[in-house]
């Protein structure tokens, strides 16, 4: 988007990342099930596998991320939306810096320019925006494991509520508060990777 900021395309883009990030993920979810389920019959409807296939070895694997298709793009179109205007106002606010600048005199093309140096730099705000993300994540993904019968984390962290089973609640809060932490220790990671400046601090 910030590479064609101004032009009819940026404003295509901002338009449709604007409804994903104010459309509820339920109502996404629904109507991805009616035109690829229901209408057009490409993909399966709800569970995680296709019950009683008894698939092996790559079909088993196919079979898995055919159903994982749908629930997956319903539960990130609104982080989709988040990211593509926090990168896109990132990317415009440091391809105005020097070093942006001294690239181009260089004489280095302009594609190499926007991804070696301006995206770069501006995935380090976004990874930090992506660790703080992911606790929601799990959070959110109760509406659409229900939507799409997906057996899931949310899913069951609900029905131990609704059965009053702790020790069962226990156990997922830990599970997500171990993978919480583990997703920030990534997000450090790689945001030392993406800026070498960071290991000397």
């Amino acid at each position: 988007m910030a590479v064609w900021a101004g032009k009819w395309s940026d404003r295509v883009l901002s338009l449709l990342a604007l409804l994903l990030y104010s459309t509820p993920g339920f109502w996404i979810g629904l109507m991805t099930l009616i035109l690829f389920s229901v209408q057009l019959d490409w993909l399966p409807s709800g569970g995680n596998i296709t019950i009683g296939a008894e698939l092996t070895g790559w079909a088993y694997v196919a079979d898995i991320l055919r159903h994982a298709i749908l629930p997956v793009l319903t539960l990130s179109s609104f982080f989709i939306a988040i990211y593509a205007r926090l990168t896109r106002a990132a990317m415009l606010e440091i391809a105005q810096q020097d070093f942006v600048r001294t690239a181009h005199a260089k004489g280095l093309t302009p594609w190499f320019v926007t991804v070696r140096y301006i995206l770069r730099c501006a995935l380090l705000p976004i990874t930090t925006v992506a660790g703080m993300h992911f606790g929601n994540l799990l959070g959110g993904a109760t509406v659409v494991e229900t939507v799409f019968s997906w057996p899931g984390l949310g899913r069951l962290a609900l029905e131990a509520v609704m059965a009053r089973d702790f020790n069962v609640l226990l156990g997922v809060l830990l599970l997500s508060a171990m993978l919480v932490i583990v997703a920030n220790i990534l997000v450090d990671l790689l945001q030392s990777w993406l800026d070498p400046r960071i290991k000397a601090h």
